[in-house]
């Protein structure tokens, strides 16, 4: 097994404990914090240098922060070295409107599906939705059934 490394964002902590100890592994040591003008604030506890990273967020709840919280995670761990990231996200942000349905509208999944890329993430498992690999987007979304995959 390459050497992977499994943190959890604060939306999925049960689901991310889950997949750990399904792997034999352990929780990856991460702090989050809010600064007083509500920034968030992701500090990694333990080196990812050359490591396999899976971070597990949710793009329900507070969508918006648990968002912000992932791409932080994401760009800490490209910053400190990590081989490769991936983000295991149960419900992907802004899934809803992943196509136009007027003019003039925003393709914001698209955006968050480029954001996602750009913060460091090259993988995306995305098991609620399945995803047709779109070209346009600069990141591999791969549907997983969570079930057989991963939790069963």
């Amino acid at each position: 097994m390459p050497n992977i490394k499994i943190f959890s964002g604060s939306s999925h902590q049960d689901l991310s404990q889950k997949i750990a100890d399904r792997l034999g592994l352990e929780l990856g040591k991460v702090v989050t914090k809010k600064f007083s003008n509500q920034e968030t604030c992701v500090e990694i506890g333990e080196s990812v240098r050359g490591e396999d990273v899976y971070i597990v967020q949710s793009g329900c709840g507070e969508i918006n922060d648990n968002l912000m919280e992932l791409l932080i995670m994401i760009n800490a761990c490209k910053i400190a070295s990590a081989s490769r990231v991936t983000a295991v996200i149960p419900c992907f942000p802004y899934a809803r409107q992943d196509k136009k349905d007027k003019s003039r509208a925003p393709i914001s999944a698209k955006l968050v599906a480029n954001m996602l890329s750009v913060a460091g993430d090259r993988h995306l498992y995305d098991p609620c939705r399945s995803h047709q690999e779109n070209p346009q987007w600069r990141i591999c979304l791969l549907p997983v059934q969570p079930c057989s995959s991963i939790i069963s």
